[in-house]
């Protein structure tokens, strides 16, 4: 293949670098691959058939097949390995050439990386990329930020490889600087939250209920059909019918409760705090992470304290019921933390988000599609500046009719020992917030009293302090 033809390079040829390769490969543009490990190299060129790939193990070869100026992009681990690439690239290029990262960097680090590049007139983008492998290879949701106009110049490409909902790409400019990594990380968030909500009602239906593997997965396939239509819905019903082929098994009955995590989701939860937007149902979920992690701690605890649930004592035909509309309404108050969130970054780092885009293109190829993403679009197209999807006039409704099933489920479960957080953390969010007061008066008081940190009052302008008896 001549050098000329090829459009793009990719660093990295793990699972997400390889199969995004052949997905840019299928669509008619040529791709270098390179790797350090020859193994993965070897890989790309087996699986790449007639397609226009060359697979490359030698640094300044695979820069050699690029045309210029060069476009690159990187999908190794976040942290050293991208600083290490990165170091390796500059090596070899020069002004007007392009880096895209494609992995889940932090966001401020995305920042220091284009300041930094843009002295030597090298473009550097942070671009999330969601759907894992499957997306990766047949059409993921893309997520660039950075220059407009390095944009413009993959913009043919990105929307070539991506998912397509309704005839559009999901892709889109976001914005300056590090806005695609912030909505990536974002998304990841939402993403922790959905995850361990279907968790819940999972273990609400397995424990609580006493169903079994089969009954389960008929249930998540009914939900999927009706409102809460969601992707990772459909993947649960198909995980708990997967037989184990060492035990005979189902596999999800024979897999460790115990849960990693990469970062993104603590990132999350971290930048929600620096800016002060509540989204505990995140958080929640990031918790239960870190909690699955003491397994020989609960272990332990569970000999000495009488009180979890041993057998189910609830009925299953009235808790169903409640359950999805449990779920959907957590669902949405989910959403909402993270585009509450997205709302807030988009103002202090002047991302200049467009929320009804974000919207859009999540609502294929990615791990967080759902029905109710539709619902967001609207909403957002109909109020730009909506400050939280619970104000909306469709989806407010919707949560609040479904407030009393969420009440219910939080009650049921707390009162066998079922641990439900981030349903509980939902339920709490939505009463706090639509409420008038919150007895933060009282905490206002408590600050001043102890280190005459002021307070406010409701019947005149100002601050005050009291000497506290």
């Amino acid at each position: 293949m001549d050098h000329h033809q090829v459009r793009i390079g990719v660093v990295g040829l793990g699972v997400m670098g390889r199969n995004l390769a052949l997905n840019i490969a299928d669509r008619g543009y040529g791709v270098a691959g390179y790797d350090i490990d020859a193994v993965k190299v070897d890989a790309l060129q087996s699986e790449a058939g007639d397609l226009a790939i060359v697979s490359i193990k030698k640094l300044n070869q695979f820069i050699e097949e690029l045309a210029v100026p060069r476009t690159i992009i990187i999908l190794v681990p976040a942290g050293p390995a991208v600083e290490s690439v990165i170091r390796d690239l500059l090596l070899y290029l020069g002004p007007g050439d392009l880096i895209v990262d494609g992995g889940n960097s932090h966001f401020k680090d995305t920042d220091l990386r284009e300041k930094a590049l843009s002295e030597k007139g090298i473009y550097y983008t942070g671009m999330g990329i969601s759907g894992g492998e499957e997306g990766a290879r047949h059409g993921p949701s893309l997520m660039p930020g950075g220059s407009k106009k390095a944009y413009r110049r993959i913009q043919p490409i990105l929307e070539a490889v991506s998912a397509r909902v309704d005839g559009e790409s999901c892709v889109t400019y976001l914005g300056e600087g590090s806005a695609g990594h912030y909505v990536k990380m974002v998304h990841n968030g939402i993403e922790y939250g959905l995850m361990q909500l279907i968790a819940e009602t999972y273990d609400f239906m397995k424990r609580g209920l006493g169903m079994n593997d089969d009954e389960m997965s008929d249930m998540y396939r009914k939900w999927n059909e009706e409102e809460v239509n969601a992707y990772l819905l459909e993947i649960t019903d198909h995980i708990l019918r997967q037989v184990d082929d060492k035990t005979g098994k189902r596999l999800i009955d024979v897999i460790l409760d115990e849960a990693k995590q990469k970062g993104t989701g603590k990132w999350t939860s971290q930048e929600a705090m620096d800016l002060q937007v509540p989204i505990p149902t995140i958080d929640a979920a990031v918790s239960m992470r870190n909690m699955s992690m003491f397994k020989k701690e609960r272990q332990s605890a569970r000999q000495l304290i009488q009180g979890a649930i041993d057998s189910p004592i609830l009925d299953k035909q009235d808790s169903l019921k409640h359950l999805k509309h449990a779920l959907y309404a957590s669902m949405v108050i989910t959403f909402a933390q993270g585009f509450g969130l997205l709302q807030r970054a988009s103002r202090v780092h002047a991302y200049g988000l467009k929320l009804e885009e974000v919207a859009r293109i999540w609502q294929a190829g990615c791990i967080v599609r759902a029905g109710l993403l539709e619902d967001v679009r609207v909403a957002y197209r109909l109020h730009p500046d909506l400050l939280n999807l619970l104000g909306d006039i469709q989806l407010g409704p919707a949560v609040w009719s479904s407030q009393d099933d969420l009440s219910t489920i939080v009650c049921q479960a707390a009162s066998i020992g079922l641990p439900t957080p981030c349903l509980m953390a939902s339920l709490a969010y939505l009463d706090s917030y639509w409420s008038t007061w919150l007895p933060a008066n009282l905490i206002q008081a408590q600050r001043d009293y102890f280190w005459s940190h002021t307070y406010e009052r409701v019947d005149e302008r100002g601050v005050f302090h009291t000497q506290w008896e």
